[in-house]
């Protein structure tokens, strides 16, 4: 068995209990489906099958095929000839340029935002940080994965250029797949979370050049988790 499949196999148990899905409408289903690919329990080039959807959700084919074709403007899977859609899957190339694009992205933001923050806009990370510390604390993976993408949308919200703010959300969206190895692990998650206090306490204090290396830092722990977790994939001798 893979390095992916047995890291799929250990993330349902740490992901908590499959939650009861009776008659979801398609967004919600999306929503289920995100989280269930960031969390691993849908690893890289698994099927997604109308039949299972419609089951799962208690939905019609119709709506089973809305889900998957918005899951795949999502960019979270992708469609394969004589194959149907499957989770996506990235090669080390992919991985490298999304990241480093993301990073070019996030650091012209904390460039952009006013450093130091006004004590409102930095009250609102703070209760946001709060929340994500009680998920990591309560080990809830789906919370936890909400939580950070408030966080990180409150934070780049403060640079005000608003086609920036959607880039960062997209290509934040399109590395959904590639996160699910840094959350499943605890450790990941409690780096993340003293991250996001350090990110606030450079905010507060006015440094910038330290916020700018946060955010950029930030970024590695998923993208070198995937890298490493998929190298027999990219290295045949390893």
């Amino acid at each position: 068995m893979s390095r992916v499949s047995d890291a799929a196999s250990a993330a349902p148990h740490a992901a908590g209990p499959e939650p009861s899905l009776p008659a979801m409408d398609v967004p919600s289903a999306v929503r289920v489906l995100e989280e269930d690919i960031v969390l691993g329990r849908l690893h890289p080039r698994e099927r997604l099958i109308e039949d299972d959807l419609m089951r799962r959700f208690g939905c019609k084919r119709h709506a089973a095929r809305e889900v998957l074709a918005e899951l795949a403007r999502m960019g979270l899977v992708e469609r394969r000839k004589n194959i149907g859609c499957e989770v996506r899957a990235f090669s080390a190339r992919e991985v490298a340029e999304l990241y480093q694009v993301r990073e070019l992205l996030e650091a012209e933001a904390a460039r952009l935002l006013p450093c130091p923050l006004p004590q409102t806009a930095l009250q609102g990370l703070v209760d946001i940080q709060r929340e994500h510390d009680d998920a990591v604390a309560g080990l809830d993976p789906r919370a936890v994965f909400r939580c950070n993408q408030r966080f990180h949308e409150a934070l780049f919200a403060c640079c005000e250029n608003g086609v920036l703010q959607k880039a960062i959300r997209e290509y934040a969206r399109q590395t959904h797949p590639i996160r699910f190895s840094s959350l499943a692990d605890a450790r990941y998650r409690e780096r993340a979370r003293q991250e996001h206090w350090a990110m606030i306490e450079a905010l507060r204090d006015g440094r910038r050049d330290d916020l700018i290396r946060l955010c950029r830092d930030h970024l590695a722990p998923s993208r070198d988790a995937y890298l490493a977790m998929n190298r027999h994939l990219y290295d045949p001798a390893g």
